[in-house]
C-alpha cells in the first residue's frame, strides 16, 4: 500500500485529498449523507444492522462479539466481558482488582480533582446542591 507524506495510505488520507475521501471529509463507503456502500436503507452501517441482518448480527439478535449464548469473541470463560472480568485479569481491571476507571489509588479517568467520582461530584458541577440555610423554603422553589 502507498503511503503519503502523513504517513497514511494514500487514498484514505484527508489531508491528502485521497480518493476514498468523499465531499463531507469521510471515507465514502461509510458516509451516510453520500449513501456509502456500507450503508443500509436504515442508515446504519449494514454488518450491525439488526433489521437487515447483517454480517455482525448473531440468531439472538446481538452483536456477535458480545453474544454470550454464541461465546463471542469478547466473552471470556467466565461468561462475563474479558475486559471487565477481574478473574482474566481483563484490561479495566487494575492492579487493586478494581475497574481502573472508577480506581482512586490508580486516578481512574471517572475520578476527578475532589478524589469523588465525576458524575456524583456537587464541586465540579458548579455547586449544583444548594447550600441549606436555617431559613431555606423548600416550597419557594418549587413555586
Amino acid at each position: 500500500m502507498p503511503k503519503c507524506l502523513h504517513n497514511r495510505i494514500k487514498y484514505n488520507c484527508k489531508e491528502c485529498g485521497g480518493s476514498s475521501i468523499c465531499v463531507h471529509n469521510r471515507i465514502k463507503y461509510n458516509c451516510k449523507e453520500c449513501g456509502g456502500s456500507s450503508i443500509c436503507p436504515h442508515n446504519r452501517r449494514k454488518y450491525y444492522c439488526k433489521e437487515c441482518k447483517g454480517s455482525s448480527i448473531c440468531p439472538h439478535n446481538r452483536i456477535k462479539y458480545n453474544c454470550k449464548e454464541c461465546k463471542g469473541s469478547s466473552i471470556c470463560p467466565h461468561n462475563r466481558r474479558k475486559s471487565q472480568c477481574k478473574e482474566c485479569k481483563g484490561s479495566s481491571i487494575c492492579p487493586h482488582n478494581r475497574q481502573r476507571s472508577i480506581c482512586k489509588e490508580c486516578y481512574g479517568s471517572q475520578i476527578c480533582v475532589h478524589n469523588r467520582r465525576k458524575p456524583y461530584c456537587y464541586e465540579c458541577k458548579d455547586n449544583t446542591i444548594p447550600e441549606i440555610e436555617e431559613n431555606y423554603d423548600i416550597f419557594s422553589v418549587l413555586n
